[in-house]
């Protein structure tokens, strides 16, 4: 009797994770099935509580200590469609419908890049930092495209402007399947003493969030973004300064 509780709590917590996993692949279904019929800000709340899913499933695996191929092949595959194609058809649906095959073409660039960099993500596991993803992670990318696509569906200072969102989604392309590197935060080690410092700055970020989703989600994902751009442009300058005084 004991060995079957046991089995079946085995199998539980093996199954969980999964579960998760396969709950974030539904809502990037929903999300595409959202944006198909011009509801952008459900299509949107279905992909961030997607990535809250994809967030839980990995953690519940380490917690239970149920992590196995399959959950790592799962995952990737419910993210190609999370963060891949639903983002690519939120962009299509919402301003790429609108310039014919340029449309189609930069909303399928963006999940064949995204596949990319989920696929050297699995290859390059064991031997990545933990501390750092080398180039934009996916969903982190989709948030990006969500949010500034919502900034431009409720802001009428946007309104002709639509031409920039294309080169947000082929940056966000590029960012996803370069080298530059972005913090992950899965090992961050606080003091003690910066315990008041964090807990503050997070009471403020999440009082911005509350009171202006839209902008302070959309800022603080940029500023991210932009903080893997203007790290690597600041250590060319240094390590080109450094050549050239060891040259004089």
């Amino acid at each position: 009797m004991d060995n079957e509780i046991k089995n079946q709590k085995l199998y539980f917590n093996y199954l969980l994770p999964n579960l998760f996993t396969a709950a974030s692949a539904f809502l990037g279904v929903a999300s595409i099935i959202a944006a198909s019929q011009e509801n952008f800000n459900k299509a949107a709340i279905y992909i961030i509580l997607s990535l809250i899913f994809d967030g839980l499933d990995g953690r519940v695996a380490r917690l239970t200590k149920t992590t196995s191929k399959f959950g790592v092949e799962f995952d990737s595959l419910a993210d190609v469609i999370a963060f891949g194609v639903a983002p690519a058809m939120f962009f299509y649906f919402s301003v790429g419908c609108n310039y014919g095959r340029v449309g189609v073409l930069f909303s399928a660039i963006y999940v064949v890049f995204g596949a990319i960099r989920l696929a050297r993500f699995n290859v390059m596991s064991p031997s990545n930092e933990p501390s750092v993803f080398i180039g934009l992670p996916i969903p982190t990318s989709a948030i990006l495209i969500i949010m500034w696509g919502l900034m431009f569906q409720h802001y009428e200072v946007f309104k002709g402007f639509e031409y920039t969102l294309f080169i947000l989604q082929a940056l966000a392309s590029f960012l996803m399947v370069s080298n530059i590197r972005y913090p992950s935060f899965k090992k961050t080690d606080l003091k003690k003493s910066q315990t008041i410092k964090v807990l503050t700055i997070l009471v403020v970020i999440f009082s911005m969030i509350y009171m202006y989703t839209i902008i302070a989600v959309t800022i603080l994902v940029s500023i991210y973004v932009l903080y893997g751009i203007i790290r690597i442009i600041y250590n060319y300058i240094v390590a080109k300064n450094k050549k050239n005084r060891y040259n004089e």
